[in-house]
């Protein structure tokens, strides 16, 4: 389905966004979310694009199902709930903490191993209660730290330095950035630090969704398709109570699919429909109905993404409009032949 070849690095430019939904406020469009958005058909085919979707850009942490593949491919033995956990974006739960740990005992370290930044943890309800309580931001409740959990247990099983894995040039790093191009197809064009101090690699919003589509359709035993029934299975590791990107896999069989900071949000199905949304101005509220209407686009049944259209726009506490994803997003007709 996929060529092995890589293309080149997409060009870094200032990407050529296009209105991907209006606010909507008493029946008058309000204000307008720019973005980009591909659908890919289950040959890899774009059905549709809006924006750009060839530009370079920095997929955050929607590009953590590809970092856990790369750490199973190197040989990191998780499965279940800790594999979720490395591809998560998690909400600083006790049961985050607790895999989190669990991953560095498995590794035969703790916590001051950890290099990513001390932060509380990302679910406001957690986080007001551990402001509550006194406590203090932690490597550990920073919702990456599963991530750099796994990175260091990789590095132990291979013997690499754990002081400098974070560095670019780190075998490990090395190993991540080789299946980064391996499962989008394309080199990577720029490489930076991303908010938990991991480095970040720049692709197109076309090879996230590539990428995506080919962990969700990996054959079974594969790495890839360890992370994608991890995720799966566990969706509240790779995210948190409440969170919408695990609502989202329990309401779609199948589906996998990841967000990331600045409006990102990759999901693919088991057959390799894929979308992936990038909002341009980073909008969470723009970013779920985007995404849920890509989906219904590629032929998901609409009535599986109700909950999804979006948190109503209120007016004197009463719903007086929303956000509304542009047309072109509209599901098409169901036909006979479909």
């Amino acid at each position: 389905m996929y060529s092995s070849s890589l293309a080149d690095a997409p060009l870094v430019r200032e990407p050529v966004h296009a209105p991907v939904a209006h606010l909507i406020r008493g029946g008058i469009v309000e204000g307008i979310h720019y973005g980009s958005v591909v659908v890919l058909g289950a040959d890899g085919e774009v059905q549709l694009q809006i924006g750009d979707i060839e530009a370079a850009f920095y997929p955050r942490s929607a590009l953590k199902p590809v970092q856990a593949v790369a750490m199973a491919r190197a040989g990191l033995p998780l499965d279940g709930e800790l594999l979720s956990l490395t591809a998560a974006s998690h909400s600083g739960e006790e049961r985050h903490l607790a895999g989190a740990r669990r991953i560095l005992e498995l590794a035969g370290l703790t916590e001051v191993h950890l290099r990513n930044v001390p932060d509380l943890p990302f679910d406001p309800v957690v986080r007001d209660g551990w402001v509550r309580e006194g406590r203090l931001p932690s490597r550990l409740a920073q919702n990456c730290s599963g991530k750099h959990a796994a990175m260091l247990y990789t590095c132990t099983l291979n013997g690499w330095s754990l002081e400098d894995y974070l560095d670019p040039g780190h075998p490990l790093q090395q190993a991540i950035a080789e299946i980064v191009e391996d499962l989008t197809g394309q080199r990577i064009a720029r490489v930076t630090v991303d908010g938990c101090g991991a480095p970040l690699f720049s692709i197109s919003l076309h090879g996230l969704a590539r990428a995506t589509a080919r962990i969700a359709t990996a054959a079974p035993g594969t790495p890839e398709a360890r992370v994608a029934d991890a995720m799966r299975e566990h969706a509240e590791m790779a995210s948190g109570s409440g969170r919408d990107v695990a609502a989202l896999m329990r309401a779609v069989p199948g589906l996998l699919t990841k967000d990331g900071f600045e409006g990102v949000q990759v999901a693919a199905l088991a057959d390799g429909r894929a979308v992936a949304v990038k909002v341009a101005d980073g909008a969470n509220r723009a970013r779920v109905p985007v995404a849920a209407a890509a989906l219904a686009r590629v032929g998901v049944d609409p009535e599986l993404l109700t909950e999804f259209a979006g948190e109503p726009l209120l007016g004197g506490g009463e719903p007086v409009g929303c956000v509304r994803p542009v047309r072109a997003l509209d599901a098409l007709p169901v036909t006979a032949d479909m």
